[in-house]
């Protein structure tokens, strides 16, 4: 084994470098800010809390301070489900840090949102059918013609 002196002025055995080396810069920030905790929660949220609570709020941010303990978890939570996630708050706590294994989470931040609804778009109906079935008479394909058929029918259904 012999020595080799890279350009990053570090001397290293040739071919082994350190595993921090490899990781891109834009990765180790969110690593050392523990982002492994943030995606942990966000990804197990329903399994670490209760259906009721995850029902009602979602993690949207963690902060930790520099001893990656004691952090503050910022849920949103949907209007009107407010009271219920901020009378459990301490449950979360308890079972955010059981599932970690350490007490990394020390205190809730609840912010409200409204909840999304969803706006149907209704479907201009079909007027025109003698210009359409005129037009399917012309067709050959009898499957076809069928299909276009109940096509038409759900369709004027729908938009009714």
């Amino acid at each position: 084994m012999h020595i080799k002196n890279n350009n990053k002025s570090k001397t290293f055995i040739q071919g082994l470098r350190p595993f921090a080396n490899s990781i891109p810069k834009t990765l180790k920030k969110h690593l050392k800010k523990n982002g492994y905790n943030y995606s942990n929660i966000i990804d197990n949220w329903t399994r670490i809390v209760s259906k009721k609570i995850s029902d009602g709020s979602y993690p949207i941010n963690v902060k930790m301070d520099k001893q990656m303990k004691g952090g503050t978890l910022v849920l949103n939570v949907i209007h009107g489900k407010e009271v219920e996630i901020e009378y459990m708050k301490n449950e979360i706590i308890d079972k955010i840090n059981s599932f970690f294994g350490y007490n990394c989470i020390s205190n809730v931040t609840l912010k409200i949102v409204q909840p999304k609804v969803k706006k149907h778009k209704t479907l201009p109906k079909i007027r025109n059918l003698n210009k359409i079935s005129s037009k399917m008479k012309n067709i050959n394909n009898n499957h076809l013609k069928i299909s276009l058929n109940n096509f038409l029918k759900a369709y004027n259904e729908k938009s009714e």
